[in-house]
């Protein structure tokens, strides 16, 4: 049958799809993607704070060798950190410690591990870590995150694994 203007009415034509986005479907793409980000975002803090940890590790290590370095030319270790023509600042911009033990009196600015014995017998050298603060028993929540040098040189890390 041939189409003419009489036989055509608005019930033969189809209506086109259109390819629309409603409101559900948005609010659930948001919601997967701050699951995403819930999850990628802790994990990639974790990720930058092992990198600022080694760092921190590898700048004591430095710092050990000079302070090696020193006493063999000098046959003492330095007074403070101007002797050794200063120290570097560790990953979150604090200075790193540096304690002579032939400075002070006692055991009183050591820092001791969880029996508060001294963890070193000629020197300090540490970081206070990602919150800037510290004190001398490795227990307390202020000395937990900072990176240590412990038992003479023998163990170098995170206050929290020693």
């Amino acid at each position: 049958m041939p189409i003419t203007k009489k036989n055509i009415s608005l019930k033969s034509f189809k209506p086109i799809s259109v390819f629309g986005v409603t409101l559900l479907e948005l609010l659930i793409v948001l919601a997967v993607i701050s699951v995403l980000a819930s999850i990628a975002i802790p994990s990639y803090h974790h990720y930058i704070l092992k990198g600022e940890i080694a760092v921190a590790k590898t700048d004591i290590v430095e710092i050990e060798a000079r302070i090696t370095q020193f006493y063999v030319t000098k046959l003492r270790y330095p007074l403070n950190t101007a002797e050794l023509g200063g120290l570097p600042k560790d990953p979150w911009g604090n200075p790193y410690i540096f304690l002579n033990f032939e400075m002070i009196s006692g055991k009183g600015k050591k820092r001791k591990d969880k029996n508060l014995v001294p963890i070193n017998t000629e020197y300090d050298l540490y970081s206070m870590g990602p919150d800037g603060q510290s004190v001398s028993p490795l227990t307390a929540k202020q000395s937990r995150d900072d990176i240590i040098r412990a038992n003479n040189g023998s163990f170098i890390g995170s206050a929290e694994d020693y």
